[in-house]
Order: C-alpha cells, then structure tokens, then sequence
C-alpha cells in the first residue's frame, strides 16, 4: 500500500490492509460493493467475492503480480493467477460482452508473466459510457474456497497504486 494510501486510511479511521496477498486496483475511480453491480452473477457472488470499481482513466492494469490467465477475445475480461495461487476475474462493466471488443484493445496476451501495474487492457471510456448498461468494473476472488480471510477496502482509489483488499490464503 502506498504511503499516500496509508495516511488517508489513518485520517478516515478505516484499518490499513497489511499482511497476506495485497490486490491492488486495476482501474482508478470509486470502491463499489460487489452487491451493487447490476448483474446477478456478481451480486449475488455465485462466481466470488470481492468489490467492483466505478472506473475513470483508460486502462486496466495487473492488480496483482502472477499470469495471465485468460483474456477474452472481446477484450473486456480477464482472469489472472498469482504466485501463491490465488485466481483473481477482472470484468469491465456490465453489458460489455455484446460490444464485441468495441471501445477495448488488448495490451497484454495470455500466459504472460506480469507485475502489479503492467497494462493488460485499454478502453474508451467515453465511448463505453454510452453503449453499456454499467461501468462498475468487478474484481472477483475466484476460489474462494482457499481463502481464509479477506479485507476490503473503501473509498477513491488510483489502478496499480492502492490496494483494494487483503487476502490471505
């Protein structure tokens, strides 16, 4: 966590997420409970937990350090494995599927070895805004089952800077 991140969560009274697996942000904007996107999947955390991002900027970038998994071909949704084996499921907003790929390019490739912060996808944010349902951009822990405990964290947050939950495996 940044030093930057560190003070505001001390000024806000909100507990610093130290020790286990660090997420990081994969996009800037505003922390959004996972319960709040529009899609039931996600709502309802049927394929996991964790929180939605209601993105600015135009990209998305490795929230944590491992492989890419896959990237699916309408470029919109990727799925990451760290080195300690937790499968994180990134998928920008909600309705993004049928653009077939419109408003994305892919910046990274499947199988490759990234760090925190290496760009995996770019996107037209304007142009999203007007073609989607919803720009939440969940952030799902995929196997939950392995998870003992998971933080998360609240509030503004900036991609490949913040962290935006705490697990531990």
């Amino acid at each position: 966590m940044g030093f930057l991140s560190r003070i505001r969560r001390l000024i806000s009274g909100q507990p610093a997420l130290t020790g286990g697996i660090e997420i990081y942000a994969p996009v800037s904007g505003d922390l959004v409970e996972i319960e709040q996107v529009p899609d039931v999947v996600f709502a309802e955390k049927i394929v996991g937990d964790g929180l939605a991002i209601n993105p600015t900027g135009k990209l998305v970038l490795a929230p944590i350090d491992g492989t890419i998994g896959k990237i699916f071909e309408t470029n919109h949704a990727f799925s990451i494995e760290s080195h300690q084996g937790l499968e994180l499921f990134v998928h920008f907003g909600v309705g993004t599927v049928e653009l077939r790929g419109n408003g994305f390019k892919r910046l990274a490739e499947e199988g490759q070895q990234v760090k925190v912060g290496d760009p995996i996808l770019q996107f037209d944010l304007d142009y999203l805004t007007d073609q989607v349902e919803s720009l939440l951009t969940p952030v799902v822990l995929a196997n939950m089952e392995d998870v003992q405990y998971l933080v998360k964290a609240q509030g503004q947050v900036t991609a490949g800077k913040d962290v935006i939950f705490t697990v531990e495996l």
